[in-house]
């Protein structure tokens, strides 16, 4: 009497299918990372010992060329823009809070101008600064 079976199981794995999904995942997620864009400014601010906190909070970047934007967005407002466009987008909030990013290097004069408009509309001001 034989009492072997004839289905022998075979106890190696193949790991051509597995290098295969791990490959085509690699070139799924290198297509789709060249797709995403920020849509943060570079501006060096200047540095100081306190902490910015990112909040969901309405901001003004100020550049080095004396250029304005609100809410990071990539158009540029003008000096005579800013109080109105302040109002704009501050209209419907509860508690409004501005925070201010001057590049470094910005005149103070440009940064008091948008604290002025800031104060005569009763918005909270916050100075964002990098640590040093």
């Amino acid at each position: 009497m034989n009492f072997r079976g004839r289905n022998k199981v075979n106890a190696q794995f193949n790991m051509s299918s597995m290098t295969d999904i791990v490959f085509l995942l690699l070139i799924f997620f290198m297509i789709t990372s060249t797709l995403v864009t920020t849509s943060a400014l570079d501006i060096l601010l200047p540095k100081a010992d306190g902490k910015t906190i990112n909040k969901k909070n309405t901001s003004i970047s100020i550049t080095k060329n004396l250029e304005y934007f609100l809410n990071d967005n990539p158009t540029s407002i003008t000096e005579d823009l800013v109080e109105t466009e302040l109002k704009v987008a501050m209209a419907n909030l509860e508690n409004p809070v501005l925070t201010v990013r001057a590049e470094e290097g910005v005149p103070i004069e440009k940064v008091v101008l948008v604290m002025d408009i800031a104060n005569r509309n009763k918005y909270k001001v916050i100075l964002a600064v990098r640590s040093k």
